[in-house]
């Protein structure tokens, strides 16, 4: 596969803004972004989909761990 154009490229990011600011309109619910979801599938390769999808769960964790802390679990304890 050859690595998409500029044109190609400007026209993924734009599907997948589009299909990001609908899931933060919609709490994430991705039933509400289903046509976000094919145009943003359509329009770019499948390995920059699955990237993506990736990244704006790290960024939505960082974002959560930013504003809320991390705490940690009550499981069990390693020995000293």
């Amino acid at each position: 596969m050859a690595a998409p154009n500029a044109v190609e490229r400007k026209v993924c990011w734009d599907a997948r803004d589009l299909l990001w600011k609908c899931l933060d309109d919609n709490n994430d619910k991705a039933a509400a972004c289903q046509k976000f979801q094919s145009e943003f599938e359509s329009k770019c390769p499948a390995q920059w989909v699955k990237y993506f999808s990736k990244r704006r769960d790290f960024l939505k964790y960082k974002e959560k761990m930013n504003t809320e802390g991390f705490t940690p679990s009550d499981g069990p304890r390693q020995p000293s």
